[in-house]
Parts: C-alpha cells; sequence; structure tokens
C-alpha cells in the first residue's frame, strides 16, 4: 500500500492544526457506539503513515482515554473531534472531514457494522468487518 501525500487540517476554530501523510489515499468509517457518540454519528477516519502526524500547537489539544488501548483527541475550545490514538502501536487516524482538501481521497472499509444503526447506510461498495473480526485482527496487532 503506496502511502499518501502530506496533508495539512485542524479544528473548527484553528486552536488545533496540524500536518500528516496518510497510511493511503483511503478513508473508512467505524460505527461503533463510542465513536457514533464522540462523533455524533460514524467515525470517518483517515489512517496516518506511522510518525507523519505534526501537531502545530497544544495548546487546546484534549485527550481523553477512552479504553485501556486509545485515546482520543479533541479541541477543548471549540469540540472538534481530532484524533484517534491506539495505543499499542502507536497509531493514529484523523477525523477526515478536519482535513483541508479531501480531494483523492475513496472510501474504502467500514468497521463495526453489526453495530451500525439501521438509521443510515452508506452507497459505496467497502471492506466491511464486525466487531468480532476486528477484534481478532487488534489482538493479532497485540501480540506481534
Amino acid at each position: 500500500m503506496e502511502a499518501g501525500r502530506e496533508r495539512t487540517g485542524g479544528c473548527l476554530c484553528g486552536g488545533v492544526r496540524y500536518k500528516a501523510t496518510p497510511r493511503s489515499e483511503t478513508f473508512g468509517a467505524c460505527h461503533c457506539g463510542m465513536c457514533r457518540r464522540w462523533s455524533a454519528g460514524p467515525y470517518l477516519e483517515v489512517d496516518c503513515a506511522p510518525g507523519s502526524l505534526k501537531i502545530e500547537d497544544r495548546t487546546h489539544l484534549g485527550v481523553y482515554r477512552s479504553s485501556e488501548w486509545a485515546e482520543r483527541m479533541f479541541c477543548s475550545k471549540c469540540g472538534s473531534s481530532l484524533f484517534y490514538h491506539f495505543l499499542p502501536k502507536d497509531a493514529y487516524s484523523l477525523a477526515l472531514d478536519t482535513l483541508d482538501d479531501l480531494s483523492g481521497l475513496e472510501f474504502a472499509e467500514q468497521i463495526f457494522v453489526d453495530e451500525k444503526p439501521a438509521a443510515y447506510s452508506f452507497a459505496e461498495q467497502t471492506t466491511m468487518k464486525t466487531r468480532e473480526e476486528l477484534m481478532a485482527a487488534l489482538n493479532a496487532v497485540r501480540e506481534s
């Protein structure tokens, strides 16, 4: 999988700005209950290439430890959801719509599809993973 081009982004008020290089030119959606509460809908995300996330000013960066393996980061000034941090691999995903430019990105994967409410659906054909399938993959990552 070829890495994407460096992109910039930030929160609604501009208090948190960043640069990052996506792992690829794709994005995904998480339908788990935590992500839906955090982002007021499915969490649309872009996975960052390792070590590529550079936050310009952390003054307004809030961090919430949402589980033993993850943190969620947001702007403490305007409340924008910004980053999901998977602690075991120090991996970050960006909230899709915090990017300044979405051009060239393709919808590729949906996770926790067994928790997706019936109230919405996406027309695009993507890879679909249930909670069980994703947890098995995450356990394999933690053990490696």
